[in-house]
């Protein structure tokens, strides 16, 4: 591991860092339920102020290190020559939304100047990262924690559209907790125009909803069983589905059938921490989990089933990502949960403990050739 890769460590730890000094428990409960437009209007604290600052400051560091990237990830070329291509309107696999803003961005900077291109990319999907945790999560520090050693912000230095599409998924959560359904749907709709695979949220994000609101009765466990089913069985079925919608994808080097253990042993120590909660709160009335929590769970159990039983779709990551990225959410919800203040920290330690070793295993990958997220290179300094 060379030196560049003490950007990512540093940027990491330094964002977490100023992440610890906020503090937004208090709001995030009231912009889960009816949002800035609803509710009566209260006066900005300095505690908010301060919020505010630090997280323009996380946002202005994250968004920095992905603007001014310069050949970073496998397929940074790929989408500089796809610029060029859209803007002479010749035949390319990406979405129709993505083919249009890039069009209109060529004609903004001029051609080939692609630089500003995947500048603008980056600071749209780091907002939506950020005001994604600014909205939903009660503990900022730990979710950024997770988001950045988990690889999701990291990750997006490769992958442009399909990372877009994520954030917005996890910004848009939101908006189904608060039974906005009109606004999610847009939200996700806009997304589909820059990665279609991201409408796959629509149902499951609404079916978690319904299912942390009002649990699972014994005809759903039916039909669930009838789906897990047709998933080992109707793989044929399935696939057909895929390729009509990504055709480019049969027989392609993506078309490869493997189970992410890496990802299933996420969803299970999610599970595990789950029944923790359970068995210490087993005894006492009320429900065991706020409805958010519930919801982030179900996702969580949806990119379980994603990760072992959908291996048949290619790049099946790019699907589970889209449910396993609520961990972010749901652990700080599952350890708050914990009343014994010992084991609380002792879950949360470990947690940090678990997610740490990943991101180091993280950053031994992003030297690889179909990743290249290492060694970090910046247009300020290399390009010419």
């Amino acid at each position: 591991m060379e030196k560049s890769a003490l950007i990512y460590v540093g940027l990491t730890l330094g964002t977490v860092g100023l992440a610890l000094l906020m503090g937004n428990r208090e709001k995030v409960p009231a912009l889960q339920k009816k949002g800035y437009a609803y509710g009566a209007w209260t006066p900005a604290t300095r505690r908010d102020a301060l919020n505010a600052v630090l997280e323009f400051i996380i946002y202005s560091l994250l968004a920095a290190i992905s603007a001014c990237r310069f050949a970073l990830g496998n397929d940074y070329w790929v989408y500089r020559e796809n610029f060029r291509r859209i803007f002479y309107d010749a035949k390319v696999s990406s979405e129709i939304g993505f083919n249009l803003v890039v069009k209109a961005l060529v004609y903004l900077f001029g051609y080939d100047n692609y630089l500003p291109l995947f500048a603008i990319f980056s600071l749209v999907t780091v907002f939506f990262f950020v005001r994604a945790l600014h909205d939903q999560s009660e503990n900022f520090a730990f979710s950024l924690f997770l988001l950045m050693t988990g690889g999701y912000y990291f990750q997006s230095l490769n992958t442009i559209r399909y990372y877009l599409a994520l954030a917005i998924a996890l910004f848009a959560m939101k908006y189904v907790l608060r039974r906005e359904v009109g606004k999610f749907l847009i939200m996700i709709l806009c997304a589909a125009f820059f990665h279609k695979t991201v409408l796959v949220v629509i149902p499951a994000y609404l079916l978690a909803a319904y299912l942390a609101r009002r649990g699972m009765k014994k005809w759903q466990m039916g039909v669930a069983g009838a789906f897990l089913v047709s998933l080992i069985f109707g793989q044929k079925l399935y696939r057909k589905v895929i390729f009509w919608f990504y055709p480019l994808y049969e027989n392609s080097e993506f078309d490869v059938s493997r189970i992410s253990w890496v990802n299933v042993a996420k969803c299970l120590g999610v599970l595990a921490l789950l029944a923790l909660v359970w068995f210490l709160n087993r005894k006492e009335k009320g429900e065991l989990l706020p409805v958010n929590v519930r919801f982030y769970l179900w996702l969580n159990a949806f990119g379980l089933v994603t990760f072992l039983c959908g291996v048949f779709i290619p790049e099946v990551t790019r699907i589970g990502y889209y449910f396993i990225v609520s961990q972010v959410f749901s652990l700080p919800g599952l350890i708050r949960a914990i009343r014994n203040e010992k084991l609380r920290r002792l879950c949360l330690a470990g947690v940090c403990i678990a997610f740490s070793l990943y991101f180091v295993l993280l950053l031994k990958q992003m030297y690889q050739v179909n990743i290249r997220i290492l060694p970090y290179q910046s247009w300020i300094f290399y390009y010419k």
